[in-house]
């Protein structure tokens, strides 16, 4: 069996606003990547080339490199033009060309009523057939895209995420899974119950909890994301890949959070107790 490999990244937006303060904490908390989502206060999508290069440059003087491009494609609603969701892409691409990645985080869509998710089966063939496009055109540029589950998307729940990928059936497209996100759509032992369905897409994951009472997020291990249980099937698949910090442990928005650099330092050194718990071995990059 191939051994497992894990490799910390961590949203800099969750530490500071300006860039160099982000790396800052990085290289002291000793971790090597970047998940870019922000940067000095502007998101990753509105980057212009002479900023994409600034982020290049700081980056490689601190010795860190871009995981992941956290965009926030497929955060928009589904009857949105097509053209402009390929013209958004075209941008991301661009700017993950000038950092360094080919990994790009992206959604499955807003349905048009985000009051209830009842209906949101109704949806899942229209976020594939959308979500096909762009993975056919980013394979035509060697990009990954990485599926990610959330609250109030039409890929919400285990279940909903695990038609999404199976529709989709693209070699470029992987799966991120966050536990917190899962466990605030309601998914009770969601490790327990969605390993079976998703633990073969995974390409990636994003490391918060929460709790099921309150929806509340917490750092690793400390909530019913079940994140001890999710570790320990990815180090028994031989995972090899990320596991990027998340926290929002100071502000939990819908399209952003932020944990500061102490909160950010309690959720890596939570998450790094829980992987010493499941025997997961870190390391650099």
């Amino acid at each position: 069996m191939t051994e497992a490999i894990f490799t910390l990244s961590a949203f800099g937006d969750e530490i500071a606003v300006k860039l160099h303060d982000q790396l800052d904490v990085l290289v002291d908390l000793r971790i090597g990547y970047l998940e870019l989502r922000t940067a000095w206060g502007k998101n990753v999508l509105d980057l212009d080339d002479d900023e994409a290069d600034k982020v290049a440059g700081l980056c490689a003087h601190r010795g860190i490199r871009v995981s992941a491009i956290g965009s926030p494609l497929g955060k928009s609603p589904i009857t949105a033009p097509m053209a402009e969701e390929l013209r958004k892409l075209d941008r991301i691409m661009r700017t993950a060309e000038i950092v360094g990645t080919q990994r790009l985080r992206v959604f499955s869509y807003y349905p048009p009523d985000i009051s209830t998710n009842t209906r949101y089966d109704e949806y899942v063939e229209s976020a594939a057939e959308r979500l096909a496009q762009l993975a056919d055109h980013a394979a035509r540029h060697g990009y990954t895209l990485m599926l990610e589950n959330e609250k109030e998307i039409v890929g919400d729940t285990v279940a909903r995420c695990a038609a999404i990928l199976r529709l989709l059936n693209r070699p470029n497209v992987t799966f991120v899974w966050d536990p917190a996100n899962f466990v605030q759509v309601g998914e009770h032992q969601v490790t327990e119950r969605g390993w079976p369905l998703l633990g073969d897409a995974i390409g990636y994951v994003h490391i918060k909890d929460a709790f099921l009472a309150d929806a509340t997020v917490c750092a690793a291990g400390e909530g019913d994301g079940q994140v001890p249980e999710l570790l320990r099937n990815l180090r028994a698949a031989g995972y090899q890949g990320f596991l990027a910090l998340e926290p929002h442990l100071a502000l939990a928005g819908h399209s952003s959070g932020f944990s500061g650099p102490e909160g950010m330092a309690y959720a890596v050194k939570a998450l790094r107790r829980v992987m010493a718990e499941t025997g997961c071995v870190e390391v650099s990059g």
